[in-house]
C-alpha cells in the first residue's frame, strides 16, 4: 500500500535544457502545465550569479552570452557523475563555465558571485531549479507546496536518481517518488486516450529531449501501466546536435575568416544559443540562416544552412537513436508489428529527420503526435503525485504504474566476474534472494560488492556500495550465504546477506557515500539554499525601493513643470529641490552598491520636502 501524502503535490520535469511543472486539477479532469512568471510553460534550466544577484530561469538563460563563465546550464549532465568519467571530460570541453575534480572525484563548478568565487555541486544547482519550479507551482496555486514527484531519465544510475532526490530535498521538497521520464509521458498519453479501453496495447515510447534519450515499451491494460522494457543513453539530445553545428560552423568561420574562436567562451556561447535556434527553425523550415554580429575580433557571422546540410551533420546521432529502439525490442522480445502506438515525447522528436526514421523503422505507422512533447512528462509526473496524494485522483481510480530496473544488479564473485541477481528490465518493486558459497577454506567473514551494469568484467561496472558479513563457523569453502536484493518503487537498492547456520546478518541501503551527499552536506546545502533565497528577496527588495525613488523623481518633477510651480519658488527652496534630485540621482547612478535603507530615506527625505511645496501651490 503506497503512503498518502497531505497537501499539494506536483510533477516536475526536470530537464537538462527546460524544466516544466504541473498539478492534477480535479475539476477539470486533467492535468495543468503552469506558467512562470515570463508567462512560458517550460523554464530553462540555467542558474546565473552576478556582481548583485542570483538568476534562474529565463533571466538567466536571457544574459548568459553576456556572462558565460557565471552561467551554468547542464548541471543534469553532471549529476551523480565522477569528474573523471570520459563523458563528463569531453563536456567540460565546450562549457564555458569552469569545471573541477571536489573530494572523491566529485564535479565542483566554479562562479563568482558577488566578488567572492563559489564551489557548487551539480546537486545545488538542480535545486535552484527545482526551487524555481516550486516558487511557480506555489504562485499559481496560492498555497505551500512541499510534495513532488520528480522525473529522470530511464538510464539514470542509482547514483543519479539519488542526487536528484538530494537535489529536491535541498530546494525544500519531498520528493514522493522518481519517476522515468517515458513512464511519465505514457502515463499521460495513456491517461489521455487510453484509460478506459480494456484491450491490451503496446506503447513504444520515443524521448528525445535537450540532454537524454530514452526508449521504454509499456503495455497499457484495464488502468495497469506495464513498463516491459527501457534502453537509452543519458548524454543524447539536443545539445548534441547543436555541439555539431557549433563544431562545423567554428571550422567554416576559421576557413573563410583565419580565425580560431574554439578559446573564446563568451563567442561559442553566442554561436551555441544561434544554433540551438537554427536547430528549431529547420524542424518546419528546410533552410534557415544564422546571424551573429561581431562574433569575434569584430567580424560578423553569417551562414545558411539546409535541413539536408543539418541531418548530415547529425545522421550518426540519429541512426544511434534508431539503434537504441531496436535494442529495447529485442530486450522486451517483442516485435515491431506488436507495437500499437509510437508517442513522441522531448523537443527533439520534432526534427523531421528523427520522425522519418522512426516512421520508416515500424514500417510506415503514424506517430502520436497528439500530446505536447515539451508537456507531456511533467504531465504524467502530476498524474503520479496526484495519485500518491491524500485523496488521490477521484475521475481516474485505481490507477496502476509498474517500473523497471533500468540497470542489472549483482554482486562480485570469483576473479572480476560479474554476478547478476536482478537483471536490467525487471518489473520493480521487487525482491530477490540467490545463494552464494564462501570462497575460501576456514572464512569467517566475506565482503559482499554490489555493482550495477551490463559488463562480464566488475571493472567495468558501476560500484554501488559495500560491506562485510561476519561471524562464520569454520568451514571449508563452498559453505552457503543467502543474498537478497530489494528494489522500492523510487529504484532505491536494499542489500542484505545472511549465513543460515547461525543466524548472522548484516545489510546495507545503497547510499553511495563517496559520491552521495551526507545528511550533514544536505543540511548544510539547505541552509545555504535558504541563504541565497534570502538574499534575492533583499536585492528585489532593494531594486523595488530604488524603482519608487526614481518613480517619485519623475513624476514630481513631472508635476512641478506641469502646474509651472518651479517657476514660483523662492532661489532657497528651487536650491533644496535642485539638491535633493541630485542626491536621489546619484544614489539611483550608484550601480547598486547602497542598501535598501538609504533609498527608502532618501524617498522619505524627497517627500518631505516635495508635499509641502506642491501642497502649497495646489
Amino acid at each position: 500500500m503506497k503512503r498518502r501524502y497531505e497537501g499539494f503535490a506536483v510533477g516536475i520535469d526536470l530537464g537538462t535544457t527546460y524544466s516544466c511543472v504541473g498539478v492534477w486539477q480535479d475539476q477539470q479532469s486533467r492535468v495543468e502545465i503552469i506558467h512562470n512568471d515570463q508567462g512560458n510553460k517550460t523554464t530553462p534550466s540555467f542558474v546565473a550569479f552576478t556582481e548583485n544577484q542570483r538568476l534562474i530561469g529565463d533571466v538567466a538563460h536571457n544574459q548568459a552570452s553576456t556572462n558565460p563563465q557565471n552561467t551554468i546550464f547542464d548541471a543534469k549532465r553532471l549529476i551523480g557523475r565522477k569528474f573523471s568519467d570520459a563523458v563528463v571530460q569531453k563536456d567540460i570541453m565546450l562549457w564555458p563555465f569552469k569545471v573541477i575534480p571536489g573530494v572523491n572525484d566529485k564535479p565542483i563548478i566554479i562562479v563568482n558571485y558577488k566578488g567572492e568565487e563559489k564551489q557548487l555541486s551539480a546537486e545545488e544547482i538542480s535545486s535552484m531549479v527545482l526551487t524555481k519550479m516550486r516558487e511557480t507551482a506555489e504562485a499559481y496555486l496560492e498555497s505551500p507546496v512541499k510534495n513532488a514527484v520528480i522525473t529522470v531519465p530511464a538510464y539514470f544510475s542509482d547514483a543519479q536518481r539519488k542526487a536528484t532526490i538530494d537535489a529536491g530535498t535541498i530546494a525544500g521538497l519531498n520528493v514522493m517518488w522518481i519517476i522515468n521520464e517515458p513512464t511519465a509521458a505514457a502515463l499521460a498519453y495513456g491517461l489521455d486516450k487510453r484509460s478506459n479501453c480494456d484491450a491490451e496495447r503496446n506503447i513504444c515510447v520515443f524521448d528525445l529531449g535537450g540532454g537524454t534519450f530514452d526508449v521504454s515499451l509499456l503495455t497499457i491494460k484495464d488502468k495497469v501501466f506495464q513498463v516491459r522494457a527501457t534502453a537509452g543513453n543519458t548524454h543524447l539530445g539536443g545539445m548534441d546536435f547543436d555541439n555539431r553545428m557549433v563544431d562545423y560552423f567554428v571550422k567554416e568561420f576559421k576557413k573563410k575568416n583565419k580565425v580560431d574562436i574554439t578559446g573564446n567562451p563568451k563567442a561559442l556561447r553566442r554561436l551555441r544559443a544561434a544554433c540551438e535556434r537554427a536547430k528549431r527553425t529547420l524542424s518546419f523550415a528546410v533552410d534557415t540562416t544564422i546571424e551573429v554580429d561581431a562574433l569575434f575580433q569584430g567580424i560578423d557571422f553569417c551562414f545558411s544552412i539546409s535541413r539536408v546540410r543539418f541531418e548530415n551533420i547529425n545522421m550518426e546521432l540519429f541512426e544511434e537513436c534508431m539503434e537504441t529502439v531496436d535494442k529495447c525490442l529485442n530486450d522486451a522480445k517483442m516485435t515491431k508489428s506488436s507495437i500499437h502506438d509510437v508517442v513522441l515525447v522531448g523537443g527533439c522528436s520534432r526534427i523531421p529527420k528523427v520522425q522519418q526514421l522512426l516512421q520508416d523503422y515500424f514500417n510506415g505507422k503514424d506517430l502520436c503526435k497528439s500530446i505536447n512533447p515539451d508537456e507531456a512528462v511533467a504531465c504524467g509526473a502530476a498524474v503520479q503525485a496526484a495519485l500518491l496524494s491524500e485523496g488521490g485522483i477521484k475521475n481516474v481510480p485505481n490507477l496502476v504504474l509498474m517500473d523497471v530496473t533500468p540497470l542489472s544488479l549483482g554482486i562480485a564473485t570469483g576473479i572480476d566476474v560479474m554476478n547478476v541477481v536482478i537483471p536490467r528490465n525487471t518489473n520493480i518493486p521487487i525482491k530477490k534472494t540467490k545463494r552464494y558459497s564462501t570462497p575460501k577454506d576456514n572464512a569467517v567473514r566475506v565482503s559482499i560488492n554490489v555493482y550495477e551494469g551490463e559488463r562480464a568484467r566488475v571493472g567495468d561496472n558501476n560500484l554501488l556500495g559495500s560491506f562485510w558479513l561476519s561471524g562464520f563457523p569454520r568451514a571449508p569453502r563452498g559453505h552457503p550465504l543467502d543474498v537478497c536484493f530489494g528494489i522500492d518503487e523510487n529504484g532505491i537498492i536494499t542489500v542484505s546477506a545472511e549465513e543460515k547456520t547461525t543466524g548472522n546478518k548484516n545489510r546495507i541501503t545503497i547510499t553511495n557515500d563517496k559520491e552521495r551527499m551526507s545528511s550533514e552536506e544536505i543540511k548544510r546545502l539547505i541552509q545555504e539554499a535558504e541563504k541565497y533565497q534570502a538574499e534575492d528577496k533583499k536585492y528585489l527588495s532593494k531594486v523595488s525601493a530604488m524603482i519608487a525613488l526614481d518613480d517619485y523623481v519623475y513624476s514630481t518633477r513631472h508635476t512641478l513643470k506641469k502646474k509651472d510651480i518651479y517657476s514660483k519658488l523662492s532661489s532657497q527652496e528651487k536650491e533644496k529641490i535642485n539638491s535633493a534630485i541630485e542626491k536621489a540621482r546619484n544614489l539611483l547612478d550608484d550601480d547598486y552598491q547602497q542598501e535598501e535603507d538609504v533609498f527608502v530615506d532618501c524617498l522619505e527625505d524627497l517627500k518631505s520636502i516635495f508635499e509641502p511645496i506642491i501642497a502649497k501651490s495646489g
